[in-house]
């Protein structure tokens, strides 16, 4: 009778050096792609986006280069978004003085179409009308402007200063003329140009 060797009980080091690889080289793309992952947060410049007004004309954040701005990010089916519009709208009319501004950017999908999440597309216009908006109403059924500041949902703000900082953001509903809101406007609009 024949005895065979026991079969080798010899472990493999491949699996570690291919984990150890695979590290290295996400270390060196996040590294090469920094300037496109940095987060857009209080204290950062706003990135700069180029979105739809509703009669098809192009609008960018650097038309207003110098205003303070107040980017809103929102949908019509958005039931938090409709209650902070009529706040908006308020303090639009109280400081719309030169040099303040609001760009109110809807990420719903085009009017008889829907969205990647299935939601029809809302009439942004109409939608306005009835609260009786007179902000600029701004259109990107792209989605784009989502993913350009990195937003977790809507409504998402940012009140960008007359030199392209961003000095607040605001994830969620809130009232927008409230004095905490208005007076740092008002410091942001005091700043030179």
């Amino acid at each position: 009778m024949t005895v065979e060797p026991a079969p080798s009980t010899r472990y493999s080091n491949r699996p570690y050096a291919y984990a150890l690889v695979g590290v290295v080289l996400l270390i060196i793309t996040a590294w090469w792609n920094q300037d496109r992952i940095q987060p857009v947060t209080v204290g950062t410049v706003a990135p700069e986006f180029e979105v739809n007004d509703l009669d098809g004309g192009i609008v960018r954040l650097s038309d207003h280069t110098g205003d303070v701005v107040l980017v809103n990010i929102w949908a019509t089916w958005c039931l938090p978004c409709l209650t902070e519009m009529p706040s908006m709208e308020r303090l639009y009319r109280e400081i719309g003085e030169d040099g303040f501004e609001i760009m109110a950017v809807s990420i719903d999908a085009d009017l008889g179409k829907f969205d990647l999440a299935g939601r029809p597309g809302g009439d942004i216009r109409v939608f306005a009308d009835s609260l009786g908006l007179t902000f600029p109403m701004l259109h990107d059924p792209s989605g784009g402007i989502e993913r350009l500041f990195r937003t977790t949902g809507v409504p998402e703000t940012f009140l960008i200063g007359r030199d392209g900082v961003i000095y607040k953001k605001v994830a969620g509903g809130t009232e927008w003329d409230a004095p905490q809101h208005k007076e740092l406007i008002q410091r942001l609009l005091a700043a030179p140009k």
